[in-house]
C-alpha cells in the first residue's frame, strides 16, 4: 500500500509534535495532529503537544486505572501534561530531560538510570525506553486518528539535534524502530526542519528573500540543546538551491539551564524566608520554575508569578511554600546569563559548573548562547582569525519564544558587524513549539517530489582510532591516529573505498573499536591519516566493543583489512572491513547496541 502522508515528529526535550501533510496533492497543507493524553488522574484531553516527561506512576494508581488511555488500559505510567505537572510535585518519580540523556555518551542509554539519582524503591527506565514511551504514544494517537492509514506505511521523518553524533542517532532511530515506526523512517535535523518549516510558509517566494552567495544562521536554542547551523545559497541547473555549510558541536545549554538558573535565584528567595530546601523539593523548584519563566516572558507576561514546591520537613509548616518572581529581574538575570554583550573573537569558558551536576548531564560550564555562537562563528571563517558574516538569521526553538532573548541575540550581532551588516532576521515560524514538526512533514513531502531540499550529507567528518605499531613501553599505550573513512558532506546513498594501507582487524577475541568525529575538518579526505590534533578539534565517539568471527585457517589473531563505507538513503552510516585475503567481510557500525550486526 503507497504511502498516503509525510509525517513530521519532533521529539523534543521538553514537548514533542506530530505534524502532517497529504502526498500526491501539491498544495495540501501541512496540519498539526492534537495529542490526548493525561492532564490529570483518569482525565484525558487532546493538547497541541505532548510534554516530554514520564511519570512512572504507584502500583495503587495502576490498580485504579488513574492512568489508563482509550487505547491502552493497565499503564503503569504516564507521558504528556500530567507527567509535566508531577514533575514538580514528585520529582522522585518523574523523568526529565530524556533526549539529553541519550546523547550522553559517558553512561549505558540501554540501562534503567533515569530518574537520575530516585530512590532505590522507585522504578527506572533507561533513556532509550524514555524515548520509546514518548514515540509509542505519538504512534497511538496517529492510529487512532487515522485507522486507515498505519503508520508504518507513511513517510515518517523524525528530527534530531545537528549536534548529535552517530550513536545519539541509532538510539534515536532504536528507540523509534521499538514504538513501532516504520524500518524507512528518515532522521533529519532539527534546524534544517526549521529552515523548512519557513519554506513552507514561504512557497516559492523565497527565492526573492535570498540570493546566490548568501549565507544564512539556524539558531535554535531549545530545551536542552543549542544547535547552530550555516546554510549556503546556491545554484544549480539555473535555480536557487540550499546547502548546508556547517553544524556545530553538541552544546548542552538550553531552557533546562534557565530554569536552573531561575531555581537557584529562587532558592535565595526562599532562603531569605528563613526557609532550606531539601535536594529533592530543589529538583522540583526547577520543574516548577519552567513554568514561571514561559508565563513570566511570554507575551504580555504578568509583572510577578509565583513558584511554589510542596513543603516538606521540620522547618516547613503546610502543604506548599511559594516565593513571587518578579518579571524584570528574570529576565535580567536569563538575558545577561545566556545572551551577554560578547567579542566576535571570545570563547566560552572552561571552568567546571559543578552546580549543575545535581542532575547528572554534562551541561556546558558557560551557559553564554553568544560565546558559543561566537566561536562557531569564527571556527567556521574561511580564513584564521576571521569570522562567518551570516546575511539572515532564522531563530528557533522554545527559547525564543520569549521576544527579549531575539532582541537580545540579535544586539549582540549587530555588535559584532555593525547594524548594516549585522543579518536580516528572517520571519516566520513564529510557532516555535511546531516548526520542527511542521518543517520535517514538509520534508517528507519534498523527498516526494514536492518542495525544495537542502542538500548538505553527513554533518561532520567521521575517523576510526587505529593504533600505531612499535615497541611497547611500559605504563605508556601507543599512540592512536585517525583514520578518515568518511568525509564532510557525504550524500546520503553513496559509498566509497577508504584508499590507503591495509588495517589489522583484530578477530576471535573482545576488541575495542574507537571512533572519532569533527564538525569543522571539512577538507579531510577518506584515506587520510591525522597523527595528531588540538582538544575538542577531533572528538570520541561512542567505542564498539565485539568480538568478530575469526576466519577458518587463519592462525594470526588478525586479517588484513581495507575499508568500505557507506552513508545510505536514511542517513544512516555503515563501515565495512573488507578482507585482502578472502571474500570476507565485516560490518562495524557507528552503534551502541549490543545487537550491533558484526
Amino acid at each position: 500500500m503507497a504511502a498516503q502522508y509525510a509525517i513530521g515528529i519532533d521529539l523534543g526535550t521538553t514537548n514533542s509534535v506530530l505534524a502532517y501533510t497529504k502526498l500526491g496533492e501539491e498544495h495540501a497543507p501541512v496540519e498539526l495532529l492534537a495529542v490526548p493524553q493525561l492532564v490529570a488522574g483518569a482525565t484525558v484531553e487532546p493538547r497541541s503537544v505532548l510534554p516530554s516527561f514520564l511519570y512512572l506512576g504507584t502500583e495503587q494508581e495502576a490498580a485504579g486505572g488513574t492512568l489508563d488511555l482509550p487505547w491502552d488500559r493497565g499503564r503503569k505510567y504516564a507521558v504528556g501534561a500530567l507527567a509535566q505537572r508531577q514533575a514538580a510535585d514528585v520529582p522522585t518519580r518523574t523523568v526529565a530531560a530524556a533526549k539529553s540523556w541519550l546523547a550522553h555518551s559517558r553512561v549505558d542509554r540501554h540501562q534503567p538510570i533515569l530518574p537520575w539519582n530516585a530512590p532505590a524503591d522507585v522504578p527506572k527506565v533507561s533513556p532509550v525506553e524514555t524515548s520509546r514511551r514518548y514515540l509509542e504514544h505519538l504512534a497511538g494517537t496517529w492510529s487512532a486518528a487515522f485507522p486507515d492509514a498505519p503508520l508504518a506505511q507513511q513517510h515518517v521523518v523524525l528530527t534530531v539535534p545537528a549536534s548529535f553524533d552517530a550513536s545519539a542517532r541509532e538510539l534515536t532511530r532504536e528507540a523509534a524502530l521499538q514504538a513501532g515506526l516504520p524500518q524507512d523512517l528518515v532522521l533529519l535535523e532539527e534546524p534544517q526542519a526549521a529552515l523548512y518549516a519557513w519554506l513552507a510558509d514561504r512557497g516559492d517566494t523565497w527565492r526573492k528573500e535570498l540570493k546566490v552567495g548568501e549565507t544564512l544562521l539556524v539558531c535554535d536554542v531549545g530545551g536542552g540543546t543549542t544547535d547552530f547551523t550555516l546554510i549556503g545559497v546556491t545554484e544549480e541547473n539555473g535555480e536557487l538551491a540550499l546547502r548546508r555549510i556547517a553544524v556545530g558541536n553538541h552544546t548542552l545549554v538550553g531552557g533546562d539551564n534557565m530554569d536552573l538558573a531561575l531555581a537557584h535565584f529562587a532558592t535565595a528567595a526562599f532562603a531569605g524566608k528563613g526557609v532550606e530546601l531539601n535536594p529533592w523539593q530543589s529538583v522540583a523548584l526547577w520543574h516548577s520554575c519552567r513554568a514561571a519563566k514561559e508565563t513570566l516572558l511570554g507575551h504580555k507576561g504578568p509583572k510577578k508569578h509565583p513558584v511554589t514546591v510542596l513543603g516538606r520537613g521540620s522547618k516547613l509548616v503546610g502543604g506548599t511554600v511559594s516565593v513571587d518572581l518578579d518579571r524584570d529581574a528574570v529576565r535580567t538575570l536569563l538575558a545577561e546569563g545566556f545572551f551577554p554583550a560578547c567579542k566576535i573573537d571570545e570563547k566560552p569558558e572552561r571552568r567546571r559548573a559543578s552546580g549543575f551536576r545535581e542532575i547528572g548531564l554534562p551541561f556546558e560550564a558557560d551557559t553564554a548562547v553568544t560565546r558559543h555562537l561566537a566561536a562557531f562563528l569564527t571556527t567556521h571563517a574561511p580564513e584564521p582569525g576571521g569570522a562567518v558574516k551570516p546575511t539572515h538569521l532564522l531563530f528557533n526553538g522554545g527559547v525564543f519564544k520569549s521576544p527579549a532573548f531575539r532582541e537580545q541575540l540579535s544586539d549582540v550581532m549587530k555588535s559584532w558587524f555593525g547594524d548594516k551588516s549585522a543579518p536580516t532576521v528572517l520571519e516566520g515560524n513564529t510557532d516555535y513549539d511546531y516548526a520542527v514538526a511542521r518543517g520535517a512533514a514538509y520534508y517528507g513531502a519534498a523527498k516526494s517530489g514536492r518542495g525544495v531540499r537542502i542538500r548538505g550529507g553527513a554533518a561532520r567528518s567521521y575517523y576510526v582510532g587505529i593504533e600505531t605499531s612499535g615497541p611497547a613501553i611500559p605504563g605508556a599505550t601507543r599512540p592512536l591516529e585517525a583514520l578518515c573513512v568518511v568525509p564532510f558532506g557525504m550524500e546520503e546513498g553513496t559509498e566509497t573505498d577508504v584508499p590507503g594501507e591495509e588495517i589489522g582487524l583484530v578477530v576471535g577475541e573482545p576488541a575495542l573499536f574507537r571512533f572519532f568525529s569533527a564538525a569543522a575538518r571539512k577538507h579531510d579526505t577518506p584515506g587520510q591519516v591525522i597523527p595528531h590534533w588540538s582538544e575538542g578539534e577531533i572528538v570520541e565517539t561512542d567505542p564498539l566493543e565485539a568480538n568478530l568471527p575469526k576466519p577458518e585457517k587463519i592462525e594470526e589473531d588478525y586479517v588484513p583489512v581495507r575499508f568500505h563505507s557507506k552513508i545510505t538513503e536514511l542517513g544512516t552510516f555503515e563501515l565495512w572491513c573488507v578482507s585482502t585475503t578472502s571474500d570476507q567481510r565485516w560490518k562495524l557500525e557507528f552503534s551502541v547496541r549490543e545487537d550491533a550486526e558484526k
